[in-house]
């Protein structure tokens, strides 16, 4: 086992891990992956690696879902359109392009994930409501709110397929403007939205050629591993300090990306 086959492990390891207690981890697997293959199939890979854990983060919420199919049916063909466009983007996209692209993708993703709690207080201000806590009931959604939610799940689910971080944030602030107020009902949506998502475009990109496969199936398992024993340990972390590492860790690599791939630096 050599080097950087133990890196991918860690990255893998870290990115499931910070996910199950504070979100952002997937950044650490994608760029591990990036810094020793064309970032198209780094991005590719990730995905992979997030089907899984997104089917058990979407088990969890099955009872709540089961109160709301009808909500989940109407999102869910925008959903697999979206992603699978996205996907189809991505494996159409030349490798030098999507390197361009890419710093502006982690720096979007780590700026929605540092200003989440704004977009959430933002979004309670638009409403005119404020934010219902867990169990607290939901409101009636009318018209023009399926409407909004109809149309920015399409666009959330192409820029999913297409890259993906980021992806829970845009949807739980979508569900709020629809009209939704509880938050175990938007993430019982979210969460099997998000392995529609993920496996759609995951799906495509196998077709395109893109994973990985000697790194995508070892570093499954240690994600899920990493998030498991992170999930036992949460009460124990302090999810301030690990969302601000995560963020710092996020502008650094895009900070990188952007002196490589458009400065030329560090090449």
């Amino acid at each position: 086992m050599d080097l950087t086959f133990i890196i991918m492990l860690a990255a893998a390891f870290i990115a499931g891990s910070i996910n199950a207690v504070a979100g952002g981890g997937t950044l650490f697997s994608f760029t591990a992956l990036g810094l020793v293959h064309p970032l198209r199939y780094a991005n590719a890979t990730n995905a992979a690696l997030l089907t899984p854990a997104s089917f058990s983060s979407a088990l969890a919420f099955a009872k709540e879902l089961r109160a709301q199919w009808r909500r989940f049916l109407l999102l869910l063909l925008p959903t697999i359109l979206g992603a699978y466009l996205g996907a189809v983007v991505l494996v159409n996209t030349s490798d030098e392009l999507f390197r361009r692209v890419a710093p502006f993708l982690i720096l979007f993703a780590v700026l929605l994930f540092a200003l989440k709690d704004w977009l959430t207080q933002l979004v309670a201000r638009i409403r005119g409501v404020a934010a219902a806590a867990p169990g607290a009931g939901d409101e009636r959604i009318l018209l023009p709110g399926w409407i909004w939610g109809i149309a920015f799940q399409f666009v959330i689910a192409f820029y999913g397929g297409y890259f993906g971080a980021g992806i829970g944030i845009l949807m739980i602030s979508s569900f709020s403007l629809m009209g939704m107020r509880d938050m175990h009902r938007m993430n019982s949506l979210k969460n099997p939205l998000a392995f529609v998502m993920n496996g759609v475009a995951t799906i495509r990109f196998i077709a395109g050629g893109l994973v990985l496969w000697n790194y995508a199936l070892p570093m499954t398992v240690f994600a899920i591993a990493g998030g498991f024993l992170a999930g036992r340990m949460s009460r124990r972390v302090n999810q301030l300090y690990l969302r601000r590492f995560v963020i710092v860790y996020g502008l650094v690599i895009s900070a990188y990306m952007f002196a490589r791939y458009w400065l030329g630096w560090l090449s």
